[in-house]
């Protein structure tokens, strides 16, 4: 990098804020590209004529904005999709492949790791099932330009999917097989969202460094006749998804 960099001085904001929005803008001018590597954090912070500790609050404020990102023992990187974010209200329900077409991104499944197995005490409960039954657990990373965005953890009983139902075309979206299946008749969707940081598990996945944070959205799907079809637990990486509420007014 050879453009020659400002030293930031304290005004009325803090220092911190005051590096978030001038690496903010070099991104935003285009300084740096979506998927560049960031200096070193030593040769950064003396470019910008501050402390290292105030660069790496400034640096965690835009990874939680999904401006950023970091890989752990690595370095920190312009987010490959930024300005693309995938926008979705959670009164609709659609996958993460449909709503990336919408804006022009191109999704692929990483590795997935798809088995029948019993289900566990809580994934009984889960899926309310009263007795010891057979499940379809189905575990995958969805990427964008090569990159994992998305980790998807899904759990239904046999009775509604088998394994051999997923086809060499399986894409990552367990929602899309079922509606073009026709089978069964599906209502709503029940969803928890939360922020989480990442654990050493989901990061190594992800390839972020661990407690990045994370959005986890945790959805129970359901029948027409109200039966659990899908246990699922999302984890999404910021900076690639707006997720939205529409709130009716209380009468």
């Amino acid at each position: 990098m050879t453009t020659p960099m400002r030293p930031l001085k304290s005004v009325r904001v803090s220092l911190p804020t005051q590096t978030s929005e001038y690496i903010r803008e070099l991104i935003s001018s285009g300084e740096y590209l979506p998927g560049q590597q960031l200096p070193s954090e030593g040769e950064f912070a003396r470019q910008l004529g501050i402390s290292r500790p105030t660069l790496r609050e400034a640096l965690h404020s835009l990874e939680l904005e999904g401006l950023i990102y970091c890989r752990h023992g690595v370095g920190t990187f312009v987010a490959p999709a930024c300005g693309k974010r995938m926008e979705s209200g959670l009164e609709v329900l659609e996958s993460i492949e449909k709503l990336a077409n919408r804006i022009g991104l191109e999704t692929s499944m990483g590795e997935a790791i798809i088995e029948e197995r019993p289900a566990t005490q809580p994934e009984q409960a889960e899926l309310g099932l009263k007795l010891p039954s057979m499940v379809l657990s189905v575990d995958r990373s969805i990427e964008v330009n090569n990159r994992p965005v998305a980790y998807l953890h899904d759990i239904l009983p046999i009775e509604f999917l088998r394994k051999d139902d997923l086809s060499e075309a399986f894409h990552g979206s367990i929602i899309d097989v079922l509606l073009k299946r026709g089978y069964p008749p599906l209502s709503y969707s029940m969803t928890k969202l939360a922020a989480v940081a990442a654990d050493k598990n989901l990061s190594s996945l992800l390839e972020i460094s661990p407690t990045s944070p994370l959005l986890r959205l945790e959805a129970r799907l359901y029948s027409k006749d109200n039966q659990v079809v899908d246990y699922s637990i999302s984890h999404f990486v910021p900076g690639y998804f707006d997720f939205h509420v529409v709130r009716r007014i209380g009468v």
